[in-house]
C-alpha cells in the first residue's frame, strides 16, 4: 500500500521506493517473505471486546519494543525483529485499526497510542524494562511513552521520528500555503473514508487511489492481506485520524513532555540527505536538510547519553534500507540500558 501511507507534504511518513527505467533494472524479489505477517499473530483483549495484534519472539530483558510509523504495521520491523530476538524478547504490534487490529475507538493521537501500548504491554503480561523503537509518526509516541512510565523505559531509539516542531518551521520554508496543501490532503484522507464505507474495489480509480497497488518488498500472499485491511473503514479511519492529528494535537503532547530523559539511551537514527526535488530550489533542499538534523540532534540531546546518527544510503524508511544499522543502534541502546541497571 505504498500509495496510501506515502506523505504529500513534506517528512511526513513515508518515502516511495524508486522505480527503475523500463530495460534497466529487472525486479527484485519481495525481501519480506515470512507468511507470518499474512496474518494476526496475537490478537490481545483489550476489554469491552477490542483486540490488538502483538508478535512477540525471543527472550531476555529488557524487552525491546517496536512501534512502526503512520499506517503502518508490524511488517515495518520484518528486517530488524529477527535479529534482535536472538538477543532479547522483543515485541512488535498493530496500533488501533491497523493491521490485523480492531477498529479504534478514539482519536489516533499520540498520547492515545502510547496509552494503549502501555496497556496492551500489561495485558499481554510483557513485563518492563523497555527499549522502544519508533519509526516515523512512532518516534513521538515513544517520547510520550516514556515521559508518562518514565520507570518502566530503559532506553529510546527513534527510527527517523517525527518532531513536533517539524510542521511549523518545515513550512516556513519556501512558498507560502504548505499548510493549505497539508490540509487538502487531510481532506482527502478523510475521503478514502467515506470510499471505504461505499466499498474500495480493486481496479478503479479509488481503490487506486486510497489503496494504492502491490509493494514490491513483499510476497503475494502478504500483499493481499495488506490490501485486505487497507480497504477496510476501520484502517482508512485510524489512517486519516493519524494524519489529522499528527501536526496538530499529537504535537503538542509530543510538546509537553520532558526534555531531560538523565542518562537513558536515546539513539536517533536519520535518514541521508535527499536530493534537490522539482518543486524546490537547492537552498530550500539544504534548509530542510539541516532542520531535520537539528530536530534530531534536540532529542538526541535529551539525554547524556544521546546521539544523531547520519545513516548512509538510506531513505525514510531505514529499517527496510538499511537494518543492519538500526539493529546495531537497539544493540547499542540494550548494552547500556544492561549496563546501567548492573551499576
Amino acid at each position: 500500500m505504498r500509495k496510501s501511507i506515502a506523505a504529500a507534504v513534506w517528512l511526513s511518513a513515508g518515502a516511495m521506493l524508486p522505480v527503475p527505467c523500463p530495460g534497466q533494472e529487472k525486479p527484485r524479489p519481495p525481501i519480506v517473505t515470512d507468511p507470518i505477517y499474512a496474518k494476526p499473530q496475537q490478537l490481545v483483549e483489550m476489554g469491552h471486546g477490542r483486540r490488538m495484534n502483538l508478535y512477540c519472539r525471543g527472550s531476555g530483558s529488557p524487552t525491546v519494543v517496536l512501534d512502526a510509523g503512520m499506517g503502518d504495521s508490524t511488517i515495518s520491523w520484518a528486517l530488524v525483529q529477527p535479529a534482535l530476538a536472538k538477543r532479547t524478547r522483543t515485541c512488535s504490534y498493530d496500533r488501533a485499526g491497523l493491521g490485523f487490529s480492531d477498529a479504534a475507538t478514539r482519536p489516533g493521537t499520540v498520547a492515545n497510542m502510547a496509552e494503549d501500548l502501555h496497556a496492551l504491554l500489561r495485558a499481554a503480561h510483557v513485563a518492563p524494562p523497555y527499549v522502544l523503537v519508533g519509526h516515523s509518526l512512532a518516534g513521538m509516541t515513544v517520547r510520550v511513552f516514556a515521559d508518562r512510565y518514565r520507570d518502566e523505559v530503559a532506553g529510546l531509539v527513534l527510527v527517523e521520528g517525527s518532531h513536533e516542531d517539524q510542521s511549523t518551521r518545515g513550512w516556513a520554508i519556501g512558498e507560502p500555503g504548505q499548510k493549505a496543501k497539508w490540509d487538502v490532503y487531510l481532506k482527502d484522507a478523510h475521503a478514502c473514508v467515506d470510499e471505504a464505507r461505499k466499498g474500495l474495489v480493486k481496479g478503479t480509480p479509488a481503490f487506486a487511489k486510497c489503496v494504492g497497488d502491490d509493494d514490491p518488498r513483499f510476497s503475494k500472499a502478504i500483499n493481499e492481506a495488506q490490501l485486505a485491511y487497507g480497504a477496510s473503514v476501520k484502517w482508512q479511519s485510524a489512517v486519516a485520524s493519524e494524519r489529522e492529528n499528527l501536526f496538530y494535537a499529537s504535537a503538542e503532547q509530543a510538546r509537553g513532555t520532558r526534555k531531560d530523559f538523565g542518562a537513558m539511551p536515546i539513539i536517533v537514527l536519520t535518514h541521508a540527505p535527499y536530493p534537490k526535488s522539482k518543486d524546490e530550489t537547492q537552498e530550500q533542499r539544504n534548509q530542510r536538510t539541516l532542520l531535520w538534523e537539528d530536530l534530531h540532534t534536540q532529542v538526541a540531546a535529551m539525554s547524556t547519553h544521546g546521539v544523531n546518527m547520519i545513516v548512509p544510503g538510506s531513505g525514510h524508511y531505514v529499517q527496510y534500507d538499511r537494518p543492519e544499522i538500526v539493529i546495531d543502534a537497539v544493540n547499542q541502546a540494550l548494552a547500556i540500558a544492561k549496563e546501567q541497571r548492573a551499576n
